[in-house]
């Protein structure tokens, strides 16, 4: 049950954090669509340059902001540690990442789906 409980907070998350921001020029499927940006393993949008726009470092941070904020909301419900709802969320968006969108390798480095 409470793995049930778990996964369908998780799959509430990666609905609400899919989609884009109404209030951002640019949105995160954008973003993600144009190669700016790419997902984390830890549930966490990351730019993939290592000098982007102010554009995208504002809607990096805001929806790390938001996507933190829920995390600790699902996490506390779910009855686990935020490590852990970030670690199960990431790995579902990094599942859901589409083909030319990029995401974080155990590397560390940055690849193409």
């Amino acid at each position: 049950m409470h793995n049930v409980r778990s996964l369908l907070v998780c799959l509430g998350l990666i609905f609400t954090l899919g989609l884009p921001s109404t209030a951002l020029a640019l949105s995160v499927a954008d973003a993600k669509a144009s190669g700016l940006v790419g997902e984390q393993s830890n549930g966490y949008l990351a730019a993939v340059s290592d000098s982007p726009s102010a554009a995208v470092k504002a809607l990096v941070s805001s929806t790390n902001q938001k996507r933190r904020s829920a995390y600790q909301s699902g996490a506390k419900k779910a009855g686990v540690s935020l490590q852990v709802m970030e670690q199960r969320v990431g790995q579902r968006l990094l599942q859901k990442a589409t083909t030319g969108q990029f995401f974080r390798n155990p590397k560390g480095g940055w690849q193409k789906k």
